[in-house]
């Protein structure tokens, strides 16, 4: 058994929490602060970005607002609700520490929002608010020596939540784009041995067979530049800006190999599910 929290996002008991909260639980019992107690239906989970969305039926549930108008900026003040420790309901307060946190090996795609409001075991899956009280993330992992908090925590922004959620209703998984690559961000060193004059992209380590990179000419050992001419800052960015492109959609890949530049026409594909790819 574990505990963990949640947010009740919509009249109709819909409820996010991180997927590691209730990975191969065989039953999920949700407690409200009001004393009710209902048993969840799992609607869909992604493990790619931790999230799982569930589902209880009880009426006059209390909604938090995940149309936040204001843009999240590092300094803004937040508070942390959860379940801390099993002790109850709890609030913390603290400020955004950072946006955009990526490369911490939480998830397949991370666009973390750093804060320093207190996260413990329990926390996660609960709700990261601005003090106008609209949801601006979920809760999701800590960065700690010895598992306790030491001020490092990390929420997933709510817009990618709401992507999330709304895939999840309506296809059971989320639907993102491929391109069928592994890539390696480029180093000083790659650059050096690549001929060029900025650290950027990332270089091409494989290519599956019959993905869309491999219909559009795409070589191991290609350097990833950019995408329809927007220089991508490394590997990561690229493949995030691939996951979000609608599957169907043609782009352009700016690439580098040996010493040439060139441009690869490509159609996104679909990306398979987590436990496929």
């Amino acid at each position: 058994s574990s505990l963990g929290s949640a947010v009740i996002l919509n009249p109709e008991g819909y409820l996010l929490t991180n997927n590691h909260v209730i990975a191969g639980a065989d039953e999920i019992q949700v407690a409200l602060k009001d004393g009710r107690e209902a048993l969840a239906t799992v609607i869909g989970a992604d493990p790619e970005t931790d999230l799982a969305l569930l589902q209880i039926a009880l009426e006059n549930l209390p909604v938090i607002d995940l149309n936040g108008p204001q843009p999240v900026n590092v300094g803004d003040v937040v508070l942390a609700i959860g379940n801390p420790l099993g002790v109850g309901q709890t609030v913390s307060m603290g400020i955004v520490s950072a946006t955009g946190r990526t490369h911490l090996g939480i998830a397949t795609f991370e666009n973390f929002i750093q804060t320093d409001a207190a996260i413990n075991r329990g926390n996660s899956g609960g709700a990261l608010v601005d003090t106008r009280g609209h949801l601006i993330g979920i809760n999701t992992a800590i960065l700690s020596q010895d598992g306790n908090w030491q001020g490092i925590g990390f929420a997933t922004p709510a817009s990618i939540a709401r992507e999330v959620m709304s895939d999840l209703i309506e296809h059971g998984r989320v639907i993102r784009g491929y391109l069928g690559v592994s890539v390696q961000d480029i180093n000083p060193t790659l650059a050096e041995t690549f001929g060029m004059d900025d650290v950027v992209g990332g270089v091409v380590t494989e290519v599956v067979s019959g993905s869309p990179a491999q219909d559009a000419g795409q070589q191991a050992g290609d350097v990833l530049i950019g995408i329809d001419g927007n220089t991508m800052k490394d590997g990561y960015e690229a493949m995030n800006r691939i996951a979000g492109t609608e599957p169907g959609t043609k782009l352009t890949l700016n690439v580098r190999r040996n010493t040439q530049e060139l441009d690869l026409d490509v159609t996104i594909g679909t990306r398979p599910p987590a436990n496929e790819s």
